[in-house]
C-alpha cells in the first residue's frame, strides 16, 4: 500500500510506551508485569451480578445516546454527594466508552486547528494524540519533582499564549500519583478565568486518594464549573477496567456537541455495563474503601522496599504509582527498563512514555498483589545492586 493513502498525522502518532512493554511480557515466560495501570481486584460480585441479571431480563438494545437515564441520575447523585456538584443529567452529562472516549469528545468538541492546548506532564498518553487528531497544538508544561509534580501559577502563567483554548488537568496524576489540594487549584482559578480558558478534568483516580486526604474536583470551585469538563469513569474505582464504561459532565452547550460526535461514531456505550454501573454507584462505596485500604497498603510497601535499595522516590498521594528516579545510573529510561525486563523479567514502564519530562524515571504500578510486589521488587533490587557494582 502506498504511503500517501495514510494519514499524515495518523502516522506521526507514536505508539504507546505502556503497550509495547505488555505487549513484550504477553510473551515471555516467567516475566512480571508492573507496568500495566489496571487493578488486580476482580469487579466486585453484586456489580458483576447485577450485569448478569441485565442481561438475563434481555436488556440488550441501545440505550439513549447519552446513556441510561437511571445512571445519569446516580452520576449526579454521586458528584453531589462526593464533591457538591450539581449537573442536570438530561443536558450536562454523557456516558462515554471509557473515560478515555470522553477525553477524545472533548477535544474534537472544543478544538479549531491551531487552538492551543495545554498538558502538564508527566501524563497521561491519551491527551497528546487526542489533540494532535483534533488539529490543535499540544503545550507541555513540565512538572518538577520539587513542586510534588503539582501544576504551580507560575507555570501556568508562562505557559500561556494568545492561541491557548484548553487547560488538560490530570490529576490524581497517572505516572507520578501527584495530587493538588483546594488550596493548591485556588491559586490556579484567577489565571484560568483571566485569560477565558476551559478545563478538561480528567478525575478518573479520583477515589484513590491517600493519607486521609480528599480529592477535590476543580469544577467544585467558584467560577469553575461553567468552564470544565470533568471526565471521570469506573474502571480504577470499581475495578471495572473490561467493562469500558466513563463519563462527561459540563455546560450544556459542550456536551450538546460531544454527544453529537459520540452519536455518529459510537452510538452508545455498552448497554450491559450500564446497568452494572448503576449498581456500583449505589452500592459500591464499601468496596472502594476495601480496595483504597489495600492500595495504601501497598504504596507504602514499595516505597519502603525503594528506599531500602536506595532509589529516589516522590512519595505519592494519589492514583496507584510510584515514580522513582534513576538518574544515577546514567541510563535513559527506556534502556533501563528494558534490560531489567531483558535480564530480571520485570516489566515497569520508562518515564518518558509519558512526556519528554519523565526521562530519568520509570513508573510502577502497585495495582498487583503483595506476592507479586515483593518478588518483582526483589529483581529489581538485584538489578540496581549490579549496576552499582559496575
Amino acid at each position: 500500500m502506498r504511503d500517501d493513502l495514510l494519514a499524515k498525522k495518523t502516522v506521526g502518532l507514536k505508539p504507546s510506551g505502556i503497550r509495547k512493554f505488555f505487549d513484550i511480557v504477553a510473551d515471555m515466560k516467567d516475566a512480571i508485569s508492573l507496568g500495566v495501570g489496571e487493578p488486580d481486584f476482580d469487579t466486585p460480585w453484586h456489580i458483576r451480578d447485577e450485569g448478569i441479571y441485565s442481561l438475563e431480563k434481555g436488556r440488550t438494545f441501545y440505550t439513549s445516546n447519552a446513556g441510561l437515564k437511571e445512571l445519569r441520575m446516580e452520576i449526579a447523585s454521586y458528584l453531589k454527594r462526593t464533591q457538591n456538584l450539581d449537573y442536570r443529567y438530561m443536558h450536562e452529562m454523557l456516558v462515554t466508552v471509557g473515560g478515555s472516549e470522553a477525553i477524545d469528545l472533548a477535544m474534537r468538541a472544543l478544538i479549531n486547528p491551531g487552538d492551543e492546548v495545554l498538558i502538564p506532564q508527566p501524563s497521561y498518553v491519551s491527551y497528546e494524540p487526542t489533540v494532535v487528531l483534533a488539529d490543535g497544538v499540544p503545550v507541555f508544561i513540565n512538572l518538577k519533582e520539587e513542586n510534588r509534580f503539582r501544576l504551580t501559577p507560575e507555570e501556568l502563567e508562562a505557559a500561556i499564549t494568545p492561541k491557548t483554548k484548553i487547560l488538560v488537568m490530570p490529576y490524581p496524576n497517572n505516572p507520578t500519583g501527584a495530587i493538588m489540594e483546594k488550596e493548591d487549584l485556588e491559586k490556579l482559578v484567577p489565571i484560568i478565568v483571566r485569560h477565558d480558558l476551559i478545563v478538561v478534568s480528567d478525575e478518573i483516580y479520583c477515589e484513590l486518594t491517600y493519607g486521609g486526604k480528599k480529592h477535590v474536583s476543580i469544577a467544585s470551585l467558584p467560577g469553575m464549573q461553567e468552564r470544565t469538563i470533568l471526565i471521570n469513569g469506573f474502571s480504577k474505582a470499581y475495578a471495572m477496567t473490561g467493562w469500558r464504561l466513563g463519563y462527561a459532565c459540563g455546560p450544556e452547550p459542550i456536551i450538546r456537541q460531544m454527544t453529537k460526535i459520540h452519536q455518529y461514531c459510537i452510538m452508545c456505550a455498552p448497554t450491559t455495563s450500564q446497568y452494572a454501573a448503576v449498581e456500583a454507584l449505589r452500592n459500591g462505596d464499601p468496596d472502594i474503601a476495601m480496595m483504597r485500604e489495600a492500595y495504601d497498603e501497598r504504596r507504602r510497601f514499595v516505597l519502603h522496599i525503594l528506599a531500602k535499595m536506595g532509589l529516589p522516590c516522590f512519595e505519592p498521594e494519589g492514583a496507584f504509582y510510584v515514580f522513582p528516579c534513576i538518574k544515577e545510573f546514567g541510563m535513559t529510561s527506556d534502556e533501563f527498563a528494558t534490560t531489567l525486563l531483558k535480564e530480571e523479567k520485570v516489566a515497569i514502564v520508562p518515564g518518558t512514555a509519558f512526556g519528554d519530562c519523565g526521562e530519568g524515571y520509570l513508573r510502577i504500578s502497585y495495582a498487583y498483589s503483595i506476592d507479586d510486589l515483593k518478588k518483582a521488587l526483589g529483581r529489581l533490587a538485584d538489578f540496581v545492586e549490579r549496576l552499582r557494582s559496575k
